[in-house]
């Protein structure tokens, strides 16, 4: 059976026409979204931290977002490559200046050392969030003691970290596994003959074993080869079967004969790859990064894909077989290409590296950040590259607003999370940087830090399912409908670049007062739905007949 419909942008443009478009404050059609101010407070906040090292420190550079201490305010833990990683345990008060208290984390200075990147996941399933650290040598699975402490798992567990150069992480969980299944993405195999060209390392899933007495271990890995030096990759479900496949971004300037990645992850049966007898078509670029969000909510995700060069947004074609995962690009289309700096006069392509979709200025379209920077000095590439905010419009297309939001500074993004930190109801974003300050900016509204100002309504979400495995609902699905006009995001574990996050999830709500929640639950069953007012934090528990609500102090 073939996809049948309209070309996104428009189908998007009639979708969005149909809603009616926010009025400006003087009472004429808002032609452009609003533009947010960011304010950088990364010293006045008490964050002091880089992230460096030599070149195999050039990629990675990641934060994970989540709350360590159970306040619900978001917590974050810091990559700091040769230096030591961070923990920063956020002590911001509701609606004022981003506030962190450096905190110690129960790692020795030696496991704190050359971590490239960390995700957050309960993956013991005590309600207590913990994190998979990414390094250059063993891989680190950190038990959540709670109180924000923390204690390696990796022996307890049976887990073997390996020794390889480990750059991206995707998590998931499968029908019939209490415990998740998780996939690790290598980077070059330095010890390889001819290194570091045409050597990359071998990718690992590695799914939980339950034994006789209910322990729970991660005893062997599933070889996914041939690896292309991952630096990206997502758990999904590009094409609504109920079952998540890998796709794994790859860095081109390291591998012969390498390509863009989507593996099948069968339930109990080897991984194998989607090759071109099955549809897949061959992409090489300097992947860096993935981003997806359902755009035009037919329930199939688009993919942003940072690189060197240029952002592709890949659309599921409208003619494939839902079988077949053929896409086509759509980033000139809809305005998200990012190919040059948009400030300043080095024309020279870009080097695009986190990427995630959210919406910053609460008018209930997704808006896409991208943190950009060169890797060292190459001199085909530009210099001085701005971190990019692409606003949506309604339209369908994407304007860019780096410079008028404030975050177009001279600095080498790595990875990056948004999260509203002082639970304002605005999203706030942390970039770490390479060789550089790390940067946080607070998210004002159309305002000032003397007298911020609110954008649109804004709803956060949160889900549990806390009598059963998977308490935080990993592969499920939130869908917020506001009038006749409904988004859609998927609670995922993966993409951005060596960067997670996990904890309320933000949805824009444009001038409505009232929303319409359901929530599709990892195994497919869907929720009633929950009438809900703007502004404000609810809980959603599965079975629940009311949500619960959630006042920050």
């Amino acid at each position: 059976m073939k996809r049948q419909g309209l070309p996104l942008a428009a189908a998007l443009t009639a979708a969005l026409l149909s809603t009616p478009v926010p009025a400006a404050e003087n009472g004429a059609p808002a032609s452009l979204a609003p533009i947010p101010r960011f304010q950088e407070e990364a010293a006045t906040a008490g964050i002091q931290h880089s992230y460096d090292g030599a070149w195999e420190f050039f990629v990675g550079g990641g934060v994970a977002v989540f709350d360590c201490n159970g306040d619900r305010f978001p917590d974050v833990f810091l990559a700091g490559g040769k230096s030591p990683a961070q923990l920063y345990v956020n002590a911001s008060t509701t609606s004022g200046p981003l506030k962190f208290d450096r905190s110690g984390s129960g790692l020795s200075d030696k496991q704190s050392r050359n971590v490239l990147g960390a995700y957050p996941l309960d993956f013991d399933n005590d309600d207590i969030l913990d994190l998979v650290l990414l390094r250059l040598g063993e891989n680190l699975l950190l038990r959540g003691r709670g109180d924000c402490r923390f204690e390696v798992a990796n022996r307890t567990l049976g887990f073997d970290g390996g020794r390889a150069w480990t750059t991206a992480f995707s998590a998931t969980f499968e029908a019939g596994l209490a415990y998740p299944t998780l996939a690790f993405g290598n980077y070059v195999d330095r010890s390889a003959p001819g290194s570091p060209w045409g050597t990359c390392h071998d990718n690992a899933l590695v799914r939980p074993v339950t034994t006789g007495t209910g322990a729970v271990s991660y005893p062997e890995a599933q070889r996914l080869s041939p690896g292309y030096c991952a630096l990206s990759m997502l758990f999904t479900d590009w094409n609504r079967s109920g079952e998540a496949s890998l796709r794994i971004s790859n860095d081109r300037h390291y591998y012969r004969g390498g390509q863009e990645q989507l593996w099948a992850v069968p339930p109990g049966r080897p991984p194998r790859p989607y090759r071109k007898s099955d549809g897949w078509q061959h992409l090489k670029i300097w992947g860096m990064g993935i981003a997806s969000i359902d755009l035009d909510v037919d329930g199939f995700p688009e993919f942003a894909l940072t690189s060197m060069g240029d952002t592709k947004l890949q659309k599921l074609d409208d003619e494939a077989d839902e079988t077949v995962p053929i896409y086509r690009d759509i980033a000139f289309d809809l305005g998200v290409t990012a190919h040059r700096p948009y400030r300043g006069d080095d024309l020279k392509p870009s080097t695009g590296w986190h990427s995630e979709f959210q919406d910053v200025n609460n008018d209930g379209l997704w808006d896409l950040f991208i943190a950009k920077g060169n890797v060292e000095a190459m001199p085909d590439f530009a210099a001085y590259d701005p971190d990019n905010l692409l606003l949506g419009q309604w339209t369908g297309k994407f304007v860019e607003a780096g410079e008028g939001a404030g975050i177009a500074l001279d600095r080498r993004g790595r990875g990056a999370g948004m999260a509203d930190f002082n639970a304002d109801g605005l999203l706030d974003l942390i970039v770490v940087n390479r060789s550089a300050p790390v940067s946080l900016f607070r998210n004002l509204g159309r305002g000032s830090a003397d007298a911020p100002k609110p954008l649109g309504n804004w709803l956060a979400v949160e889900i549990r399912q806390p009598r059963q495995g998977n308490i935080k609902a990993v592969g499920a699905k939130i869908s917020v409908k506001t009038g006749n006009r409904t988004v859609v995001k998927d609670v995922q574990v993966g993409a951005g670049h060596a960067s997670g996050q996990m904890g309320f999830i933000h949805f824009g709500l444009g001038v409505a007062e009232r929303a319409n929640v359901r929530v599709r639950w990892p195994d497919g069953d869907w929720s009633h739905a929950y009438r809900v007012f703007a502004n404000g934090h609810v809980i959603i528990e599965r079975g629940a007949e009311k949500v619960k609500l959630w006042y920050p102090e």
